[in-house]
């Protein structure tokens, strides 16, 4: 296996048990919305909530 390819698993290997959370807590299993537009609207949106949980809980370490 070449450098390349090892540092694509790894990069991989990080990626996807953040897609596989997204597919899970925000609903990325099953797109509701049509055509391209509600595809891209659909990403843009699990990315906001996942952004928003986050937040949530930045600020509740913060406050505490």
């Amino acid at each position: 296996m070449t450098d390349a390819i090892r540092r694509e698993m790894r990069r991989r290997a990080a990626v996807e048990p953040v897609i596989g959370h997204l597919k899970a807590d925000h609903r990325m299993s099953r797109n509701h919305l049509a055509h391209a537009i509600g595809d891209a609207a659909n990403a843009i949106l699990a990315a906001v909530g996942y952004n928003f949980r986050r937040i949530l809980a930045w600020l509740k370490l913060f406050a505490a």
